[in-house]
């Protein structure tokens, strides 16, 4: 074989899709018993990995944080000497319980006398300029600026007095315990101490030899405290439904139905709105927004998807008003296709950048699409997501099912994409041109249980997925094994590790991963 051979044969080899990846459970958090109930504030409403992958974070619809960090990182130099020595080992995250702390609390406006709940919508995580974790927050209406740190315990030691030395009322002298007290106005205390002396306290003879001043000792124990630093408030009308931080690590956004707003992390009282498309007589409203994603390498451009379908990218550099986009991204409609349901279903409920800010993923109802940023003629490609409910989609309409918002994410490596279903089941599609990798998972201790079976006729394919095609005698209401599908119980949440083939995923109250 000659050079050139050599050369073709290895591009040929290196363009051949990856073979598909074998899921495996790794972790449960929050596992439910069989037959328990959930509890409405105990469920899932955001996860977020960290740039590193070190660290995790939940938000539930209680107002709560729950953050975890892998437990695995500290035996990465022992594995690189084992991986140099050619050893096989099986290495994937662990992660373990970290902390939690209570974000947002239910709030009412009494000007417009409305309720605003407490229900986490979004989590981003902030760069890092010290030792401590920084993240952004929010729910409906505010966004609260985080920053979690172990501090070291301090306590007081070396009293004048023994704690082992009587009182005269029976009490021993204690240097860490007192008793409630009531402040009084002018930072005056109606109470003492528990450890006062008594009455009958007598100094020995002679006074004592020295006097010990309190000391404030460090000591070696710690413990993590979450502090807000910054809270943007008052700058939406309309409910939150995104939040994003800048490559610069100075600014985000925030996104609601009609507007985006601009901020920088160290000033909460001052935003500016950079897209504003409320029109100037709300009955001629034809869109809202529904997602919005900084780029994640050129701090100047982000993106936003509409309730039609459409994906726009605006440079902050054009003009301080950006409701004039750069790029627009939309896929032509299919003449003779139109029907009640397929403006709703057009609906983009999520978009995420990939690593190297070249591509963009859209989930909508049905489908997932990848565009390419240079090629706005359409996506590159559309993987059907449950195609087998569209017969179903007037139950799915009348019982509110499809207006769920589900979410998507890209593996670090961008070879592969994932996004949630119903009856908790998620599904990971190979997204190189060739790849046939289409995997249905389950949300449960065996994820492959459920596992969608190959047709027995050849399926048609669409892109670079292989579609399951029904037949006409089969129920919509089943799968395609046959299960009945459970509308209440959908995996809208999931997140992929930054820089290894792991899945957080979301089922009501419970966080599984799973590694391949």
């Amino acid at each position: 074989m000659n050079g050139k051979e050599a050369e073709d044969a290895g591009a040929s080899a290196t363009l051949s899709p990856p073979r598909p990846l074998e899921w495996k459970f790794s972790q449960v958090f929050g596992e439910r018993t069989a037959g328990e109930e959930v509890q409405e504030v105990d469920i899932i409403s955001a996860i977020e990995f960290d740039k590193s992958g070190d660290h995790l974070a939940t938000g539930d619809r209680g107002g709560r944080v729950v953050l975890f960090e892998r437990t695995d990182v500290r035996d990465h130099a022992q594995r690189r000497d084992l991986e140099m020595l050619d050893n096989p080992i099986s290495r994937h995250p662990e992660f373990r319980y970290k902390t939690e702390f209570q974000s947002h609390e239910p709030e009412f406006d009494y000007l417009k006398s409305l309720e605003i709940e407490e229900k986490i919508n979004k989590i981003r995580w902030c760069q890092t300029p010290n030792g401590g974790l920084f993240l952004l927050s929010t729910n409906d209406k505010t966004i609260k600026y985080w920053r979690v740190q172990e501090k070291k315990v301090k306590r007081i030691s070396e009293m004048n007095l023994s704690p082992t030395q009587d009182l005269g009322d029976g009490g021993l002298a204690s240097s860490s315990v007192e008793s409630p007290r009531t402040y009084l106005p002018n930072g005056g205390c109606s109470g003492r101490p528990y450890n006062f002396l008594s009455n009958d306290f007598t100094f020995p003879p002679g006074g004592f030899p020295s006097l010990r001043l309190p000391k404030v000792v460090t000591s070696h124990e710690t413990s993590l405290v979450a502090r807000c630093r910054r809270i943007y408030a008052h700058a939406h009308d309309y409910h939150i439904n995104s939040i994003s931080t800048n490559s610069d690590g100075e600014t985000f956004i925030s996104a609601d139905d009609l507007r985006i707003n601009l901020w920088n992390l160290e000033i909460s009282n001052q935003s500016f709105n950079i897209v504003d498309v409320k029109p100037a007589n709300m009955e001629d409203l034809t869109e809202v927004i529904t997602s919005a994603e900084f780029h994640p390498t050129h701090c100047n451009t982000l993106a936003y998807s509409s309730s039609r379908g459409s994906i726009r990218i605006i440079d902050l550099r054009q003009s301080a008003l950006c409701d004039n986009h750069s790029q627009l991204f939309q896929e032509p409609e299919t003449p003779g296709s139109k029907s009640f349901f397929t403006e709703i279903i057009a609906s983009i409920s999520d978009i995420k950048f990939a690593k190297d800010g070249r591509h963009i993923l859209s989930r909508d109802y049905m489908t997932l699409k990848l565009w390419d940023i240079n090629m706005n003629s359409g996506p590159v490609v559309t993987f059907q997501v449950h195609e087998h409910l569209r017969p179903k989609l007037c139950d799915l309409y009348e019982n509110d099912s499809i207006f769920d918002k589900f979410e998507c994410c890209l593996s670090g490596d961008g070879l592969r994409v994932a996004t949630g279903s119903y009856s908790n089941l998620f599904r990971v599609f190979g997204c190189v041109p060739g790849s046939t990798e289409a995997t249905t998972l389950e949300a449960s201790k065996n994820p492959m249980r459920r596992q969608v079976q190959i047709p027995t006729r050849p399926a048609r394919s669409l892109g670079s997925l292989t579609r399951v095609v029904r037949r006409g005698a089969e129920s919509p209401g089943l799968d395609t094994n046959g299960n009945n599908y459970d509308f209440t119980t959908k995996l809208l949440h999931l997140a992929w590790h930054p820089t290894e083939n792991s899945i957080a995923c979301a089922a009501a109250n419970s966080l599984y991963m799973y590694y391949a």
